[in-house]
């Protein structure tokens, strides 16, 4: 749970007063036991392992299910509008407006989201990353209430309520998930429990799949049912959470707690050995004492942060750009325009769902191994050929009776490449690009976007795809090819880099733009990164 270099210590996720508020903000940092040279490592211990798993089936899976959740049942919650406002008004509701209204109830969970990720500051700071996920839980079951009751009592206002409060949980800990993990990691298990949420996420997904079939809670009847189940796995990290300790940075940095700090230490390393951590930790505090945390607009006006920045509102807002949350919001419709047999609809997308989990898993147990460009260059890459793929099938099937099966192929590439890398490296580079006195306001920004292009996704696709029909997939993939190359150019691989040398390259990115970003490597000297580039010769090849 330490920075790997004395001179970038304090580059921890340690909420300042803002901290983090967007989804997986805690990657950025783990601790372990000092090592020579300055390097961190540890072991995965069972109580790391447990509350990582408890942390990411209470929290994170949420956020999976409830963007899926709503897929299987459209037809049942759309005759439900449609025979309240009947019941109300003595009419039913138009194609039009029952579609407005439908995609309303998709979209507004984006929003509570984006309402959440901006409250991650103050609640981190006031009750702890422990204690914030703990209290979030309340948020499931009233939301779980409202949809649960919405049909006995004929309101569909409690149904788009009820989407609200699950978007303002999944705001919240989807920043805090990670940012917990990532402050009680070892180092070299950053990338790997980085990723656990995602995988969950993922999980999350499936189940809702599985759940949607006809045989289990896919009826009429049983939807109110099915979009208030969440209300299981909360209530499960409700009763469990508190048997595990408290951040130790939060505890020392903020709250000047030596003694709960150590045991908690104790506990998630499994040594009694932690004394060099807990001097590490009193040093960062003494350093963060004397920072000052910069703010929104200040880091938006910050010219040597600029392609960081910049970085971060590329691949944040072409994650959810990319057309993800569209195929989960809109499987079953998306099949069906495949030509896919009602009937075999949902066996298909639960098949999707398997898939994105295998998918999930191959990028979390490959990403320090690989390293984040290559996981998120190649997903992206994926996903924009997987869209020009639905295109050109759409367009065909009519002719082509077998252009089906390649629609279908298409919607689990898209859903395979984005697990394997998008979904979780955008928020875990997020966290390596910046300094601890930038990275809250960095995560505002990427959180922010985030969530409001998931709003834009969920509300604009059915419109889009009446008025575009095939072509409007094209879009994706243009935004999906475009991150792509962004990356590719700009920005360089974190794996195993301190944040003092990933800003040392940054640094330089002006007077070297042209240089691709994979050419660029770190050389340690008199323990600073420098940069050198295979493309520079002699001593003009490094900066020190």
């Amino acid at each position: 749970m330490e920075e790997s270099s004395q001179d970038a210590g304090p580059g921890l996720p340690l909420s300042p007063p803002a901290p983090p508020p967007s989804p997986r903000s805690g990657c950025s940092l783990g601790k372990g036991t000092r090592r020579p040279g300055g390097d961190s490592s540890g072991h995965l211990t069972f109580p790391l392992l447990s509350v990582t798993l408890l942390v990411s089936f209470g929290s994170s899976m949420l956020y999976g299910y409830n963007l899926a959740v709503v897929n299987s049942p459209a037809m049942h919650i759309k005759a439900f509008y449609n025979a309240t406002w009947s019941r109300r008004y003595g009419h039913g509701l138009a194609p039009g407006p029952l579609t407005l209204l439908y995609s309303l109830t998709v979209s507004i969970f984006a929003l509570g989201g984006l309402v959440g990720s901006l409250l991650v500051g103050v609640l981190v700071e006031q009750y702890g990353r422990n204690g914030t996920l703990s209290r979030s839980t309340l948020l499931v079951l009233l939301a779980g209430g409202f949809m649960g009751f919405s049909r006995e009592l004929g309101s569909p206002e409690m149904v788009i309520i009820g989407r609200s409060i699950t978007g303002l949980h999944s705001g919240i800990c989807l920043s805090v998930v990670p940012l917990y993990l990532g402050e009680i990691a070892p180092k070299n298990l950053r990338g790997f429990l980085g990723l656990m949420p995602s995988i969950f996420i993922c999980l999350g997904v499936f189940f809702a799949q599985v759940l949607g079939l006809p045989e289990l809670l896919g009826e009429d009847r049983f939807w109110p049912l099915f979009l208030s189940v969440v209300v299981i796995p909360a209530f499960l990290q409700l009763l469990l959470l508190h048997c595990f300790p408290e951040s130790p940075r939060y505890l020392l940095i903020e709250r000047n707690d030596i003694s709960g700090a150590t045991k908690a230490l104790h506990r998630f390393l499994g040594t009694p050995g932690v004394q060099d951590v807990i001097e590490e930790m009193k040093e960062e505090q003494q350093f963060l004492s004397s920072m000052e945390v910069v703010s929104v607009w200040q880091l938006l006006r910050d010219r040597s942060v600029r392609w960081q920045t910049v970085s971060v509102v590329v691949v944040n807002a072409g994650m959810q750009l990319s057309g993800i949350d569209a195929i989960w919001f809109y499987t079953n419709t998306i099949f069906e325009n495949a030509g896919i047999p009602v009937s075999q609809i949902p066996y298909t997308t639960v098949g999707t769902g398997a898939i994105e989990v295998v998918a999930g898993l191959i990028g979390c147990f490959t990403i320090e191994k690989v390293g984040r460009r290559p996981l998120i260059i190649t997903g992206f890459c994926a996903m924009g050929i997987c869209s020009a793929g639905i295109t050109v099938s759409l367009l065909l099937q009519t002719t082509l009776p077998w252009m089906r099966y390649l629609s279908i192929a298409c919607v689990v590439g898209i859903i395979a490449g984005f697990c394997m890398g998008p979904a979780g490296v955008p928020f875990l580079m997020t966290a390596e690009l910046f300094m601890q006195s930038h990275r809250p306001s960095a995560y505002i920004v990427g959180g922010s976007l985030n969530w409001l292009c998931n709003f834009t996704v969920g509300f604009i696709f059915p419109f889009l795809q009446m008025s575009a029909g095939a072509f409007c997939y094209l879009v994706f993939c243009g935004v999906c090819l475009l991150v792509a190359l962004y990356v590719y150019l700009v920005i360089p691989e974190t794996k195993n880099k301190t944040f003092m040398e990933i800003s040392h390259i940054f640094a330089t990115r002006h007077s070297f733009l042209s240089i691709p970003a994979h050419l660029t490597r770190m050389v340690k000297l008199s323990g600073y990164g420098s940069l050198e580039s295979s493309s520079l010769e002699g001593s003009s090849s490094s900066l020190s």
